[in-house]
C-alpha cells in the first residue's frame, strides 16, 4: 500500500492556492523563472523522503546555502575566530543591507549577505574555486548527491553582483574580510549557484535535524556546530520578517531568492518548498504558506510542549498474528513511521492487529493518517482488529477518505475493536 503521507503532501500542494509576490529580477536569469511551479518535500531521520509536485525541477540554492557554508566556516576555523569576524545578532534589515556593528565592524549575522560574504571568505581553499569545491562537496554529502553548478545563473548573477562586491570591499575597508573582495565574491556567487530540488533541501535539512549525521550514520557536521548553526537560523534565517516567522511558523528556517524555503524541525523531520514568486521579504509566497499550513497540521512550533520522543513503533508476530505496538504520544511525524510500518504488510486476508492501547495523545493529522493507513491495510485484504481502549483515534471511521483522491476514497472502513491483544488474537 502506499502511505497516506504522499496523499498529505498532494493535498498540500492543492490546497495552498494562488499566490501574489514576483520572482526575482535583480538577477536576468531568475527574473526567466517558471513563477507557476510548487513543489514540497518531507525528509525523515532515518532517509525517507516524500514529495509532491515539481519535485524534481532544480533551481540555484542562493541564500539557502548560507547556513551550511557557515558551517563549514566553523569546522575550518572555530567559533570563537569566526564570531571575531561575524556576530549573530538579528538585524531586522533586509538581506542585502548594509548591516554592520558599529564599533567592531562585523556583519550582524552570518544569514544576511554580508555575513555570508565573510562567512565564505574564512572557509579554507586555493581561492573562489578551492573555496567552492569544498563547500559544493558538502552540501552533496549533506544532500545523498553529487550536485552541480548551475553556471548559466552563475554568470547571470556574477553580472549583476555590484551590490554584493561592494559589500565585500566595506567589509576589508573595516578589517572584517579576509581575502581579496573580487575574488570572495565570485566564490560566494558560485555557493549560491549550486543546483538543487525540494528532494535535496529536505534531505540536507534533515540531516540538521539528526544533529549532523546523515541516515547513513556519516556524522557531516559536528553537534556542536551544528546547533549553533540552527540556532542563528532560528532568529535570522528569514531576515527581517524572522521574528513573526519565529513566532507563527517556530522552526529554523532558510529562504533563497530562487523560491526555495528550507525548515528544520530538531529531533524530528526536515522541510523543503520550492515556488518563485517571493514576499517583500524575498522569501517565497506559497512557501512560506506551505509551512504555516503545515505548522498547524503538524504542531512543528519549537515552544510546543509535546512528548514525541516517546513514541515508539515496532512490528511483533504474537501466535501468528502481525501486531503492530505503538507507545507514546503521536503526531504527523510519528504517524509517517506507524503508517509505513503498515506498508511493509504483504497483501492477503491474514488478520493485523493495531496496538493503541499505550499511546497518549494524537493530534488531529496524525489521527486522520493511521486512520487512512487503516482503511488502506482492509483495501489490501487484511481483517483490521484495533485495540484502543482509550479512544485515541475517536471514531474508528475513516469517513470519506480525506487525505486521498480517487478510486481510494470511495466510503470509509470500520476496523473490529477489541479491548485488548490477547482478545484480538483469538478473534
Amino acid at each position: 500500500m502506499q502511505t497516506p503521507m504522499i496523499d498529505y503532501l498532494h493535498q498540500l500542494v492543492e490546497s495552498v492556492g494562488e499566490d501574489g509576490g514576483e520572482v526575482a529580477s535583480y538577477i536576468p536569469e531568475l527574473a526567466q523563472a517558471d513563477p507557476d511551479r510548487l513543489a514540497i518535500a518531507i525528509a525523515t531521520l532515518d532517509g525517507e523522503v516524500y514529495v509532491a509536485g515539481n519535485a524534481d525541477d532544480e533551481f540555484t540554492i542562493q541564500s539557502i546555502s548560507k547556513p551550511f557554508t557557515y558551517a563549514l566556516a566553523i569546522a575550518d576555523r572555530g567559533l570563537e575566530s569566526v564570531l571575531e569576524h561575524i556576530d549573530v545578532e538579528p538585524s531586522g534589515d533586509a538581506f542585502n543591507e548594509i548591516s554592520l556593528d558599529p564599533e567592531t565592524g562585523r556583519p550582524l549575522n552570518p544569514m544576511i549577505n554580508a555575513g555570508a560574504i565573510a562567512s565564505h571568505a574564512l572557509v579554507k581553499g586555493d581561492g573562489a574555486e578551492g573555496r567552492t569545491e569544498r563547500i559544493l562537496d558538502l552540501y552533496s554529502r549533506l544532500a545523498g548527491r553529487e550536485l552541480s553548478i548551475a553556471e548559466d545563473v552563475f554568470e547571470s548573477e556574477l553580472s549583476s553582483a555590484d551590490r554584493n562586491m561592494a559589500l565585500a570591499y566595506m567589509l576589508r575597508t573595516v578589517g572584517t574580510l579576509e581575502g581579496e573582495p573580487a575574488d570572495v565574491v565570485r566564490g560566494y556567487t558560485r555557493q549560491c549557484s549550486a543546483s538543487v530540488t525540494v528532494r535535496d533541501l529536505a534531505r540536507m535539512a534533515s540531516v540538521l535535524a539528526a544533529g549532523g549525521r546523515t541516515p547513513q550514520g556519516d556524522q557531516v557536521l559536528d553537534p556542536a556546530v551544528n546547533r549553533q548553526v540552527l540556532s542563528v537560523m532560528a532568529t535570522c534565517g528569514m531576515y527581517d520578517s524572522a521574528g513573526d516567522w519565529l513566532t507563527s511558523v517556530g522552526i529554523p528556517a532558510k529562504s533563497g531568492v530562487a523560491g526555495g524555503l528550507m525548515g528544520v524541525l530538531p529531533g524530528q523531520v526536515g522541510l523543503a518548498a520550492f515556488s518563485p514568486r517571493l514576499d517583500p521579504h524575498g522569501n517565497s509566497t506559497r512557501g512560506v504558506r506551505l509551512f504555516e499550513r503545515m505548522n498547524r497540521d503538524m504542531g512543528l512550533h519549537l515552544m510546543n510542549a509535546t512528548e514525541s520522543g516517546r513514541s515508539v513503533w515496532r512490528r511483533t508476530v504474537r501466535e501468528g498474528v502481525p501486531t503492530h505496538e505503538i507507545v507514546g504520544d503521536l503526531q504527523l511525524i510519528e504517524s509517517e513511521r506507524v503508517v509505513r510500518g503498515f506498508a511493509e504488510e504483504p497483501v492477503g486476508e491474514s488478520p493485523v492487529i493495531i496496538d493503541l492501547d499505550r499511546v497518549h495523545t494524537a493530534n488531529d493529522i496524525a489521527r486522520r493518517v493511521v486512520l487512512e493507513g487503516i482503511r488502506r491495510l482492509h483495501v489490501d485484504g487484511h481483517d483490521v482488529r484495533l485495540v484502543d481502549p482509550s479512544g485515541v483515534l475517536g471514531t474508528a471511521e475513516t469517513g470519506s477518505g480525506e487525505l486521498v483522491r480517487g478510486e481510494q476514497a470511495r466510503g470509509g472502513y470500520v476496523p473490529t475493536s477489541f479491548p485488548d491483544v490477547a482478545s484480538a488474537i483469538a478473534g
